[in-house]
Formats: structure tokens, sequence, C-alpha cells
């Protein structure tokens, strides 16, 4: 059961080959997702924003400022990687970050931060040709070198994971 709250769409599996079309339905799911996210939120609503979405999990609150910080490192590592021979990119303690001040902030400044951020990075995302889709970064915690590509696959995942996170909580809770 606990695995079914962390997971709620199940893990990222890393795809075995990407195409253009299915890359196109991930830049698809990014660009939709600030909007998605709080719609989400709203119906949590203030009173419950501090509710854990699963036991020892993030409240909602650290969940939406998670995705702001995430999101912003991801555009960050796309510029580096377009700009950049292979670089190395910084991963960050995202439970760590979670605990700092800032995530005690009304979720609707990350709310905004995503709107405008997720509107400057489809942008970037639809500018891809084939080839910048295959440029690389080097993320440690990946293991080794991820591509663009990859890296769309990812971050689409991610929307998907983290808006589950708070759409199966209102489910269960019987907000809607």
């Amino acid at each position: 059961m606990l695995e079914q709250l962390k997971y709620p769409i199940g893990k990222f599996e890393l795809p075995t080959q990407v195409n253009y079309e299915q890359t196109l339905k991930n830049i698809e799911v990014i660009s939709e997702f600030p909007q998605k996210l709080k719609e989400a939120v709203l119906v949590v609503g203030d009173s419950r924003i501090d509710q854990p979405y699963r036991p020892e999990g993030w409240s909602v609150r650290q969940l939406v400022h998670h995705c702001a910080d995430s999101h912003l490192n991801s555009i960050c590592r796309f510029k580096l990687a377009l700009t950049e021979d292979r670089p190395t990119i910084k991963t960050y303690e995202e439970g760590e970050w979670a605990k700092l001040v800032d995530y005690q902030l009304p979720v609707s400044v990350s709310l905004q931060l995503l709107e405008a951020l997720h509107l400057r990075w489809t942008a970037l995302l639809k500018s891809f040709t084939p080839k910048d889709l295959k440029t690389e970064f080097i993320h440690p915690g990946f293991g080794g070198a991820m591509n663009l590509e990859i890296a769309i696959a990812l971050y689409a995942w991610h929307c998907q994971h983290h808006l589950a996170h708070v759409t199966e909580l209102i489910k269960r809770e019987n907000w809607s």
C-alpha cells in the first residue's frame, strides 16, 4: 500500500526508445502541468494544504514548492546541455530543501512560478531539433549520460507523478 502511495503511476521506467511523437506528447504533459496542479490544489484548499499526501510524506504545500524547485533545476540543466559539452549537472538534496523556510510560503508563490517557468520551458522544448534531443548532460544521480529526449520523458513522468499524489489524496479523502 505504501508503495502505491509513493508511486501512484508507478516508478519511472527508462524508455528503450523514444520517438518524436512521444516526445511531443511529453512536452504537452509538461506544458499542461501548472494548470492541472493549480486546479488540484484549489480542491485541496488552504485548510488542508499542510496535509501529507501519504504517511511520512511531504505535505501538499511542500510538494508544490518541490515541483517549482525541481523544474527550475531542470530548465537550467537543459540549457547547460545546449550550451556546454556534456556538462555534469549538480544534484541537490530535495528532502533537505523541503525543510527550508521558503517551503512555508503560500503555494500561490510556487504555482505562479511554475506557470511562468513552464511557458519558458515549453517554448524551449518545442524549439528542439532532432539533434538537440540527443544532446547529453552527465547526471551523477542517474549514473551517467542522459540525453534531453530522455530528460523530457523523465520530467513528463515527474509532472504526472506529483499531480497524482495530489489527485489521489483528493479521491481518498473524498474532497472533490
